[in-house]
């Protein structure tokens, strides 16, 4: 993620030094992916116990696993990545938000992606068979959350999507990660990459901010997509009001808005 500053137009990467409750995460995942790569019989025992696979969740052998899944990684480039993503989008939501709604929101949308990929194994069908006796890992679907809710909060920050050198847009960014996220879901059930896990967070997110979200639901209301269509309302009123009463002010104070 790429950040520019308004007034002096300087450009800088990243969000800026780790917030706590970021941190602790960082630090957890990456305590675990050390221990299950330093010893093999450990690492394979801990996919096992925890790695989220729906036929010992749904037998209730293992019903931690919707949790506990989201501290696992199967490679040095998986746990790169989403720690890193965890890094450069959780930290402003952390700053926006608070640690504790942050904790909150990250764990719904983990939690919420893993309930997706138990209810996908329902699918009568290869797709869902294969769902049903396979296990998935990884920090990936609350990472998804994240980078939904940048979005809605940061919509027209730009973002620049590898290998294109051209910033685009948050809220465009995260259209075309879920429409690539979708359709891939229908074709690589196998491959080592959870696509339903990653639909599953950024439905997740959207759904618990926009109805049910606590904190954030306020924080929408105020600097969301919602605060921007009231304005737009209000102003457009103002205009039809003055030219009404034939009122002709030298400046539109409508466009000095302070958030």
């Amino acid at each position: 993620m790429a950040r520019y500053a308004p007034s002096s137009m300087q450009f800088s990467f990243g969000p800026g030094t780790v917030t706590p409750m970021v941190k602790t995460l960082i630090w957890a995942n990456v305590g675990a992916f050390v221990a299950s790569e330093l010893i093999s019989p450990l690492g394979a025992l801990l996919f096992d116990l925890f790695g989220l696979r729906p036929q010992a969740v749904l037998t209730g052998l293992r019903v931690w696993q919707p949790f506990t899944y989201l501290f696992l990684h199967g490679g040095f480039t998986h746990i790169l990545f989403n720690m890193l993503a965890l890094w450069m989008f959780g930290t402003e939501l952390e700053r926006l938000w608070g640690s504790k709604f942050f904790l909150r929101y990250y764990f719904v949308t983990g939690v919420g992606a893993g309930i997706t990929m138990i209810i996908a194994s329902f699918v009568p069908s290869a797709f869902g068979d294969g769902m049903y006796v396979s296990t998935t890992i990884g920090a990936s679907g609350a990472v998804y959350g994240l980078l939904l809710a940048f979005a809605l909060y940061y919509p027209e920050r730009p973002l620049f999507m590898f290998p294109f050198p051209i910033p685009i847009p948050a809220k465009y960014f995260v259209m075309i990660i879920g429409a690539f996220v979708f359709f891939s879901s229908f074709n690589d059930t196998a491959g080592g990459i959870a696509h339903m896990a990653h639909l599953g967070g950024l439905a997740v997110g959207y759904f618990y901010l926009k109805r049910g979200g606590g904190a954030g639901l306020s924080q929408m209301g105020r600097f969301g997509v919602m605060a921007e269509i009231k304005y737009r309302y209000l102003k457009w009123k103002m205009g039809r009001l003055r030219k009404k009463f034939q009122i002709h002010p030298g400046r539109d104070d409508w466009d000095s808005r302070v958030h």
